[in-house]
């Protein structure tokens, strides 16, 4: 299943309601058939600029961050009750990225010198495609085409 983050800013409110604004969230999360993975808080915080929500302006929030697992057509659902609650200033739903690519990595690739290593001489013929040729004084032009 495809996990995704819910990053939730709070209004500031007494301990007891914003207990019960975060449990009211996850069960949100838990009638449209999701699993919660994880709840992070991540504090009251000053918000980077001023936030006019539900008729009011916010200058502090409290950050929270849910992990889940929900089908992907609740997540508008999920958006639109989110965007009518009082409590929650702002909201947004995040595709979280899984890898799965592993590299092996050996001591003898780690002990060559950089320039000598796989990855980077990769990186260096990236580097040569990608490189425009200059301007040449000799090619009949009595004059430089672009403005210096």
């Amino acid at each position: 299943m495809i996990i995704y983050e819910l990053c939730v800013l709070f209004r500031i409110m007494p301990k007891t309601e914003l207990v019960s604004s975060i449990k009211r969230t996850a069960n949100l999360i838990y009638s449209k058939g999701g699993i919660l993975r994880k709840l992070d808080n991540l504090g009251t915080r000053n918000t980077p600029f001023k936030i006019s929500s539900h008729g009011l302006v916010h200058r502090q929030a409290s950050y929270f961050v849910y992990e889940m697992n929900v089908p992907p057509t609740t997540l508008a659902d999920i958006n639109e009750e989110l965007g009518r609650d009082v409590d929650v200033i702002r909201r947004k739903i995040f595709k979280k990225n899984t890898y799965n690519e592993v590299e092996e990595c050996t001591l003898h690739e780690e002990m060559q010198p950089v320039p000598y290593r796989k990855n980077v001489q990769e990186l260096l013929e990236k580097s040569k495609k990608l490189h425009k040729p200059k301007f040449q004084y000799g090619n009949g032009l009595d004059y430089y085409p672009f403005q210096k």
